[in-house]
């Protein structure tokens, strides 16, 4: 993947079968929501002077049937910083609204083979 001309590489394992990969595209893509809120909430914070010290994010969602999209995503975030819980609240909720993974799979997109 590239981001900005600066090129990462990730190693995911293949499955004991060897056929396929550890990690299946619906791991991935809560993966994705998780590093996106976080990354997004130490911008955030860094904005409003929060020295924040810890997060800890969760993310769930129910897949079906083969070929069937994933539902019931759901998110939990927790954050350490220093601030009033009112204060750190604000940042969580703000940090959600501004998330740009998130906003991408609420608003719905096109995917276009090519």
């Amino acid at each position: 993947m590239q981001t900005e001309d600066i090129a990462k590489r990730i190693t995911i394992p293949v499955k004991p079968t060897g056929y396929g990969s550890a990690v299946n595209g619906g791991e991935l893509l809560l993966l994705a929501l998780a590093v996106c809120f976080c990354n997004d909430l130490y911008r955030e914070a860094a904005k409003r002077k929060i020295a924040v010290s810890a997060v800890a994010v969760a993310c769930t969602a129910e897949f079906g049937e083969d070929g069937e999209p994933g539902r019931d995503f759901r998110y939990t975030a927790r954050v350490s910083a220093d601030a009033s819980p009112e204060v750190i609240e604000e940042l969580i909720r703000a940090t959600d609204r501004l998330a740009e993974v998130h906003n991408t799979l609420r608003k719905g997109i096109s995917i276009t083979l090519e």
